[in-house]
């Protein structure tokens, strides 16, 4: 079950590296009236990206795991899939809607396996990651009401 583990948190490495890379396009390519508020959001959501992957992956090592670290390896094993070419806020943050509810729901499924594994500290960092997020998604979600 350990490996099952490993294998999951490298999944949800390869969602976060092509989440993050879907929000460094939206923002160097959003447009619009809400160009502005959206700009700045985005990029606090990929620097947020940025230290979960770092996370992701060292809890991997520490749990004697190997993450993975080429960009085919994350297209093979993420559920995240590519936005191209957005320029469109409200497109923008459909997709980062989608997207973190994705991740939720494999943090969920890793928080439980880690539980049955007795690994709190696997559990406990994907627990504060779940917390954040559905905060993330709420606010997101009435943006687009």
């Amino acid at each position: 079950m350990k490996n099952e583990l490993i294998k999951s948190l490298n999944g949800l490495l390869s969602d976060y590296q092509i989440y993050y890379q879907n929000l460094r396009g939206f923002h160097w390519n959003i447009q619009g009236r809400d160009f502005f508020e959206l700009h700045l959001k985005f990029e606090e959501l990929y620097n947020d990206a940025t230290i979960k992957i770092d996370e992701v992956a060292e809890r991997i090592l520490t749990i004697g795991g190997m993450p993975l670290h080429s960009f085919e390896d994350y297209l093979q094993n993420s559920k995240i899939e590519v936005a191209k070419n957005v320029h469109n806020g409200e497109k923008a943050v459909i997709t980062i809607v989608d997207n973190l509810s994705s991740i939720v729901e494999v943090e969920k499924n890793i928080k439980n396996l880690a539980e049955e594994l007795n690994d709190s500290g696997t559990a406990d960092m994907v627990s504060a990651f779940i917390e954040l997020q559905e905060k993330t998604l709420w606010m997101y979600k009435a943006w687009l009401k």
